[in-house]
């Protein structure tokens, strides 16, 4: 049987977000003051429960965000989490009188013959419990006051849920699943986690839409639409995938508000826990210099990447498309050289052109990341470049670099494409330039030929006895 579905539904700033993280046991969704902040559903394995379930927050249906037509998308958001939900979390703030809006959504509630649980969120104290009052009146035969604020209230709606789960015939969490590693720090299953990253309005989100053929995050002209970091499960020709998409990621001297800082934040934490990273980027206004800060982000996280040039439908239509195409890739090589020898897919996510591109080189870039250099090759390839061109001496230090060994060490968080680290035990770490670093890198690069893996370098300083 699928695993049962969760979802939160409610108006906005009534505690949906923070609710989920406590149902979750991790802090994904952004919880703030500010109505709307979520847009997206947001789905994640619950963790508070005795049984297997997906929890699915939504949209606060109603809101009213700057652009008018956010309300009637949030709303069919979570209509579609509705339909799909097998338990209905319906949250009301317990501190305020009855809304239109909560008496529209409770009405669409009892429509849809799925069991409803009526949550009177922010019960800071034992006092608020008695404003049930006008709450009973809407017809829900279970409710429960929380407050996800203080942990009140929590094992009420924890046993709730199991009633649910249980006669749905979720399958019990195991006490080996409990003591799994929280997801965040861990590989999905096996899954290529792909964080889809880039400037507002790059079209990451209509990138994610099209790769699913599914309108599953919001789409929008205003910059800034998708706020958290979405992971969305995606299997495609019987490999499994985990699509996070996140927010834009500005300047941070041009982010405005808490929410738009607490974004960016996300953001770069999806690239830490991603295995390779999609860099988005709007053809049409071609490579700019936040764009450039991005890149520079993944290459200090030593994540491999695949640049994913969008919007190719506008870039020069009218030219010859070998034309455009060399010149995208003159662009990218120019202005992006930093990044190693980065594969490039070109796309467009409103025509839902050149997508297989991305997983055609992401599906290179494992098979080519395989093949890690052995200790013997290792050393004698660097020894061999040393030889061929020396290093020069140190102007301050008046000494020369000199190379006793190497090896290579693998970051064993992600096992989806290996980044391999080599550790170079040196006489003094302080003689190897960024040049002659760089030069050691190409020198690797030539032999391992892992386009769009990074290749990283960890001298060590080595005193030898005399």
């Amino acid at each position: 049987m699928p695993v049962p579905t969760i979802a939160i539904v409610g108006r906005p700033n009534v505690g949906k977000s923070a609710l989920f993280n406590c149902l979750v046991a991790r802090r994904i969704a952004i919880v703030h003051d500010q109505p709307g902040v979520t847009r997206d559903r947001l789905i994640a394995p619950a963790r508070m429960t005795a049984y297997e379930a997906m929890v699915v927050d939504t949209g606060g249906i109603g809101a009213a965000p700057e652009d008018d037509t956010f309300a009637s998308r949030v709303a069919q958001e979570a209509d579609i989490a509705i339909e799909a939900a097998d338990v209905i979390m319906f949250v009301c703030d317990c501190r305020e009188s009855l809304t239109p809006i909560d008496r529209n959504i409770a009405a669409r509630l009892h429509k849809s013959q799925v069991p409803v649980i009526l949550v009177l969120n922010k019960a800071d104290t034992e006092k608020q419990e008695l404003n049930l009052g006008e709450f009973a009146g809407m017809g829900f035969a279970e409710h429960v006051f929380t407050s996800a604020a203080h942990g009140r209230g929590l094992e009420k709606l924890a046993r709730l849920l199991n009633t649910h789960l249980k006669a749905l015939g979720a399958p019990a969490v195991s006490a080996a699943e409990e003591a799994e590693a929280d997801e965040e720090e861990a590989p999905a299953g096996g899954a290529v986690r792909m964080a889809i990253v880039g400037r507002p309005n790059a079209g990451k989100s209509s990138l994610v839409n099209a790769i699913l053929r599914d309108k599953r995050t919001i789409v929008s002209e205003v910059a800034g639409t998708t706020r958290d970091a979405v992971d969305i499960p995606y299997r495609r020709q019987e490999k499994d995938y985990v699509l996070i998409d996140t927010a834009g990621m500005r300047q941070r001297s041009k982010r405005d508000t808490s929410i738009e800082v607490f974004s960016a934040m996300r953001s770069e934490r999806a690239i830490r826990r991603a295995d390779v990273c999609l860099l988005v980027i709007d053809a049409s206004a071609g490579i700019t210099h936040q764009d450039r800060r991005i890149a520079a982000t993944i290459a200090e996280e030593k994540k491999p990447c695949i640049v994913v040039i969008n919007k190719y439908d506008l870039f020069h239509p009218d030219a010859p498309q070998n034309a455009r195409r060399a010149e995208i890739k003159q662009m990218v090589q120019e202005q992006l050289f930093f990044l190693d020898a980065v594969p490039l897919a070109i796309v467009s996510a409103k025509e839902g052109s050149g997508l297989s591109g991305i997983f055609a080189a992401l599906e290179r870039m494992q098979q080519e990341a395989q093949h890690i250099l052995g200790t013997g090759e290792l050393n004698r390839l660097l020894q061999r470049a040393m030889v061929m061109n020396p290093p020069g001496q140190h102007r301050s230090l008046h000494k020369t670099l000199k190379l006793y060994y190497a090896t290579v060490a693998l970051n064993e968080k992600y096992t989806a494409i290996p980044v391999p680290v080599y550790v170079l035990f040196v006489n003094d770490k302080r003689l190897l330039s960024d040049s002659y670093a760089q030069y050691l890198r190409n020198t690797l690069r030539a032999h391992t030929r892992a386009a769009g893996v990074p290749v990283v370098l960890s001298p060590r300083s080595r005193v030898r006895n005399s």
